[in-house]
C-alpha cells in the first residue's frame, strides 16, 4: 500500500459518517417528537444530495481538480458536523445541515473514487479501491456505533445523541489538513467537460450498463439492511437476534470482503463474476424461508456484495481514465437507487407478499451484475 493513500483511506473513513445518520434518526425522533416519516427525512436527505451533486461534482472536479473537490467536500462536512457539535440546532436547522453533509460526502464519493487510481501504483487501483470501501465500511460501523459508546463520557454523554458530533468535527478537519498537504498527479481531460458531455458518456453501453448497474447494486444493498431483521424475525428469531444475525452481521461481512479483497491481487473482472453469482445465491439461499440456510446467505450475501462497487467502478474507470471525473459523478448518482429500490420491496411486503419471497427485488438486481460481469472484459467503450 502506497503511502500516499493513508490521507485518501482517512477521507473514505469519514464518508461513513453519512451512513450513521439513519441510525441517529431513532433518537432524534425522541428528542423532537417527530412521526417516523418526518424521522426518515434525514437519510432522505442524504440520498436526494447524491442524486442532484454528484454530476455537477464530477464536472468541477474534472475543471477543477480532484484534490481540490476532495477538499470543499471535507469543508462542508466540517461546517456540517460543527452546527449539531456546539449548539443544539432546530429540527429544520439539523436537516439543512444533513442535506449539506449529504452534499459534502457526494463530493467526497465523487472525488474520491477516481483520485485513488491517481495515487495507486499501476494494477493496484482495484485493490486499493476495494480497501478504500472496505475503511468506508468501518467508518459507517463506526460512525453509528459512537453514539452509543461515549455513552460514559462525561460532557459528550450529556449532549445525547449530539455527543458524536465534535468527535466527526475533529476528524474532519485533520483529514482536510492532510489532504491539503499531498502532492497529487491527478489524470485530467483534455477539454474541460460539460453537462452534455458527461452525460453524452450513457451514450456508450459500457458506462450505461455500469451505471444501471451501479444503481441496482445499492438499491439490493439497501434492501438487505432494511429487510433482514423483520425477515429473520419472521422465521422465529427474537428482535435481537434479528438485528444482530440480520443486518449487523451482513455489513460486518461485507466490511470483511472489501479488507480481504483490497490486501491480494485481484483480477477485477473475475472477482466482479464471483462477487456477483455470490451475492446471487446468498440471496436465494434467505429466500428459501429456511432459518439455518438463511443465516447462511447472509455471510455468503455480504462477502459478495462487498466487491461489487470497488470491481465495478474500477472496471468502468479504466475503461476511459481521462473521464474518471465525469463517470464517477454519474455513477455516484445511481446511488440515488438506495432511496428507490427498496420502496419496490416495501411495496411487495405491504401488499401482503411473504419477506422472504419479496427478496425477488435484490435477487432481481443481481441476475442483472451477474450478466453484466460476464459482458466486463470486452472493450465496447469508445476513446
Amino acid at each position: 500500500m502506497n503511502i500516499k493513500t493513508l490521507p485518501i483511506l482517512l477521507a473514505f473513513l469519514l464518508m461513513g459518517v453519512a451512513d450513521a445518520i439513519g441510525p441517529l434518526s431513532d433518537a432524534v425522533k425522541e428528542q423532537f417528537q417527530l412521526s417516523t416519516v418526518m424521522a426518515t427525512l434525514m437519510p432522505f436527505f442524504v440520498f436526494i444530495a447524491f442524486a442532484i451533486f454528484s454530476v455537477p461534482g464530477g464536472l468541477l472536479a474534472a475543471r477543477i481538480g480532484k484534490k481540490k473537490v476532495l477538499l470543499l467536500g471535507l469543508g462542508l462536512n466540517a461546517i456540517a458536523v460543527a452546527v449539531p457539535a456546539f449548539m443544539s440546532p432546530p429540527y429544520a436547522l439539523l436537516l439543512a445541515c444533513i442535506f449539506l453533509l449529504g452534499v459534502g460526502t457526494t463530493f467526497l464519493q465523487v472525488a474520491g473514487n477516481p483520485i485513488m487510481r491517481d495515487v495507486s501504483a499501476a494494477g493496484d487501483y482495484s485493490r486499493n479501491l476495494a480497501l478504500a470501501q472496505g475503511f468506508k465500511g468501518i467508518g459507517s460501523s463506526a460512525s453509528a456505533l459512537l453514539p452509543y459508546v461515549i455513552g460514559g463520557i462525561g460532557l459528550l454523554a450529556a449532549m445525547g445523541w449530539r455527543g458524536a458530533f465534535p468527535i466527526f468535527f475533529a476528524l474532519m478537519v485533520i483529514a482536510f489538513v492532510l489532504v491539503a498537504m499531498m502532492k497529487i498527479d491527478e489524470t485530467k481531460a483534455e477539454v474541460p467537460p460539460s453537462i452534455s458531455s458527461s452525460l453524452s458518456l450513457l451514450s456508450i453501453p459500457t458506462f450505461a450498463l455500469a451505471v444501471v448497474g451501479i444503481f441496482l447494486y445499492v438499491g439490493a444493498e439497501v434492501c438487505m439492511g432494511t429487510f433482514l431483521k423483520p425477515t429473520l424475525a419472521n422465521l422465529g428469531l427474537s428482535e435481537e437476534k434479528a438485528a444482530g444475525f440480520g443486518p449487523t452481521m451482513f455489513f460486518a461481512f461485507v466490511t470483511v470482503g472489501r479488507l480481504v479483497a483490497g490486501v491480494i491481487k485481484v483480477n477485477p473482472h473475475t472477482f466482479f463474476r464471483l462477487s456477483a453469482l455470490l451475492g446471487l445465491i446468498g440471496v436465494g439461499c434467505v429466500m428459501s424461508g429456511i432459518q439455518g440456510l438463511a443465516l447462511v446467505g447472509i455471510v455468503l450475501g455480504g462477502l459478495g456484495f462487498a466487491n461489487i462497487w470497488p470491481m465495478l467502478f474500477s472496471i468502468t474507470v479504466e475503461e476511459k481514465p481521462e473521464a474518471s471525473s465525469e463517470l464517477s459523478g454519474l455513477m455516484c448518482m445511481a446511488i440515488s437507487g438506495g432511496a428507490l429500490v427498496p420502496l419496490l420491496m416495501g411495496r411487495l411486503v405491504d401488499s401482503g407478499m411473504a419477506h422472504t419471497l419479496s427478496f425477488l427485488v435484490p435477487a432481481a438486481c443481481f441476475v442483472y451484475l451477474l450478466i453484466l460481469s460476464l459482458k466486463s472484459g470486452k472493450k465496447t467503450a469508445a476513446a
